[in-house]
């Protein structure tokens, strides 16, 4: 099903995510993970791609070794896969003020395959990505975001104080909020934007985009840390990756994981 988009031009009240949820965001990330490892063999049946190069961007205040599980699980359907190998995400101080670190992992990458290069980002990970995107597609296959809130309120966060405080930036800045207000519209590349309702640290209204012949928003069942770890979103992501460069088409709610996208 895909979520109604919160309108836009029009001040539409997003609420950060009921601390309940929160405070589960934990021990879901352990379940998810553990669910992942048992149901392994059912994973591994994913449709594969052509093997291209993947990078996978962390979430804020983490690094790639929070990515882990994912990237190891890429790597095991043939893709050549990488880290964004910038250290802890810390925003603008790791990607670049405008994202020229990124910029230059993504063309090197590229330079080292001779092919485009698709984009996994989970969190603020997927926010970064989209951004690149937007500045030079020239490199890019595909962006894939993870629970990335790249629109809508910057505050409606349960880290927004944690981010201020860690990276500098002010979310009522004017500067985050035009971050923001272009976030939802459709990237040139194609893209897929894959959210949950009861994402703990991020207000599900963030973390999704308009839509058109080549963007779509796919909703799971998964908590924010668990999009690097849940079954469901690792199915996903294969199964977008695994696409003939050129003939995208929408994400289809099957196979064994269907019961876990609404």
């Amino acid at each position: 099903m895909i979520a109604p988009i919160p309108a836009r031009g029009v001040n539409v009240a997003i609420k950060r995510p009921f601390m309940g949820l929160t405070m589960m965001e934990p021990l879901r990330f352990v379940s998810e993970a553990m669910t992942t490892t048992l149901t392994w063999p059912l994973l591994a049946a994913a449709p594969r791609g052509d093997g291209h190069t993947v990078m996978v961007l962390p979430g804020f205040a983490t690094s790639d070794a929070m990515t882990v599980l994912l990237r190891w699980y890429l790597a095991s359907l043939g893709y050549d896969v990488h880290g964004w190998e910038l250290g802890w995400n810390m925003d603008q101080h790791a990607a670049g003020e405008n994202g020229e670190h990124v910029a230059r992992r993504i063309a090197d990458l590229a330079a080292l395959s001779g092919k485009k290069v698709s984009l996994v980002g989970w969190s603020l990970g997927g926010v970064i990505a989209r951004e690149a995107a937007r500045r030079d597609h020239g490199s890019l296959r595909q962006v894939i975001a993870l629970g990335s809130p790249f629109t809508g309120d910057p505050s409606a966060t349960s880290l927004s104080t944690a981010y201020e405080w860690m990276t500098g930036n002010s979310i009522g800045s004017d500067d985050t909020r035009a971050r923001y207000a272009e976030g939802h519209l459709p990237l040139p590349v194609p893209s897929s934007a894959i959210f949950s309702r009861t994402d703990g640290i991020t207000a599900w209204q963030n973390c999704v985009s308009e839509t058109d012949a080549r963007t779509e928003t796919i909703e799971v069942h998964a908590s924010h840390f668990g999009m690097v770890s849940n079954p469901a979103v690792l199915w996903a992501v294969a199964d977008r990756l695994a696409q003939i460069e050129g003939e995208w088409a929408p994400f289809a709610r099957k196979g064994p994981f269907a019961a876990l996208f609404p």
